[in-house]
């Protein structure tokens, strides 16, 4: 990832000081989505400054976030465009706040935020024009992934020859019908081959003589123990490719209503990290000789978790075994995805009031909206 060091060496060599950029926010279950914002705000500068909000202040203006303050940090700090963290960030963004890290504007997405008392939270900014604005991603928030979690939903990824989720456990899971909204629920994201390059940008290949390293899986609700085992893996080359398992594959040997987010949306994920080189979309599960020679791959990593065998009940990690070009790494977190559920499941009602809460937000402002646009429809005709 570019650090922001040879743009800003260009401005100044051109005379102009490098713009730094304010965003902050939340960032629960860090996703593509908090990624793809982060990428536009650094467009608009050269060195992004991200103000992450602590636990309790969440907890004060939306309820319990889903991940800690510490886990948060943590996220944030390897998306690939961003060059500092300021930890438990103020929630209400002052002209203030940009003056003490000399932020020239403050960037958010084109959604509201609001104060647990109903002000908007960058009121102060957008009144001395150091507001800017870039687009939200469509198809994706942590309320949407929250509620896929609830519902034990299948909608979100191709469920062709999956099995279904117990029904028990569904019915357990749905007692609250109001988790699901045309506003909260689960929403398609349509990914785009330039949606893919965007995220993709400023890789590069190899070089010659790069120790190439392999690493591959699931990487569903993309967190920190995913984290920590890549930055693990990278230590042990210079250049890392993840692979993903598709769908169905995910599905088989993890069950239920896996993967939670669609190979599309952990593509983005992952390739948002700033301890990726490259990935290889819908990876096969066994890692073959074939594949091992196509990417000229030196090392073949893996965690701690245990290896399922493939279909035909072999050892999906033989070839590399064989040739001496396997290793197990322990990466020291023992954040698992299952492990985010079990935390979503255990605060149901907490998350089910919360994405109650966002779906009347959201209604208000789109009853406004239409309220707008019929207003102006109507001075359109009556100047006519």
């Amino acid at each position: 990832m570019a650090d922001g060091g040879e743009s800003n060496r260009g401005d100044q060599e051109r005379g102009r000081r490098p713009l730094r950029v304010w965003v902050d926010g939340c960032f629960d279950m860090v996703h593509f989505g908090h990624a793809n914002a982060l990428r536009q705000a650094k467009k608009m500068g050269d060195y992004l400054i991200v103000g992450v909000h602590s636990d309790e202040e969440i907890s004060k203006h939306k309820g319990p976030p889903v991940m800690t303050e510490q886990e948060r940090y943590k996220m944030v700090r390897a998306v690939k465009w961003v060059d500092e963290v300021v930890e438990a960030a103020p929630y209400v963004t002052t002209i203030e706040t940009l003056d003490k890290y000399n932020c020239d504007y403050c960037v958010h997405g084109d959604d509201i935020t609001m104060t647990a008392d109903g002000h908007d939270t960058y009121s102060e900014v957008k009144n001395g024009g150091r507001y800017k604005e870039c687009k939200r991603t469509a198809g994706v928030s942590t309320t949407d992934l929250v509620g896929r979690m609830l519902l034990l939903t299948k909608t979100h990824h191709d469920h062709e020859n999956e099995a279904q989720p117990p029904r028990d456990k569904v019915e357990e899971l749905r007692e609250n019908p109001q988790a699901r909204s045309p506003w909260t629920g689960v929403s398609q994201f349509l990914p785009t081959t330039q949606k893919i390059a965007q995220f993709a940008e400023g890789g590069s290949g190899p070089e010659p003589g790069d120790r190439i390293v392999y690493v591959s899986g699931a990487f569903d609700l993309f967190h920190v123990g995913h984290l920590d085992f890549l930055q693990r893996a990278r230590q042990e080359g210079d250049y890392l490719i993840v692979g993903l398992h598709t769908d169905p594959v995910v599905n088989d040997y993890k069950g239920s209503n896996h993967p939670i987010m669609n190979i599309h949306e952990r593509t983005l994920c992952v390739l948002a990290c700033r301890y990726v080189s490259e990935v290889v979309i819908g990876a096969p599960y066994t890692v073959s000789e074939e594949l091992m020679e196509h990417f000229n791959i030196d090392l073949v990593v893996h965690g701690r978790t245990n290896i399922i065998p493939d279909p035909e009940g072999h050892d999906p990690y033989k070839v590399p075994k064989d040739l001496g070009k396997y290793k197990q790494i322990d990466s020291g977190s023992d954040m698992t995805t299952t492990k985010i559920i079990e935390r979503i499941i255990r605060n149901r009602l907490h998350f089910e009031a919360r994405n109650k809460a966002k779906e009347e937000k959201e209604m208000r402002v789109f009853d406004a909206l239409q309220k707008q646009v019929k207003s102006g429809r109507k001075l359109i005709e009556e100047s006519s």
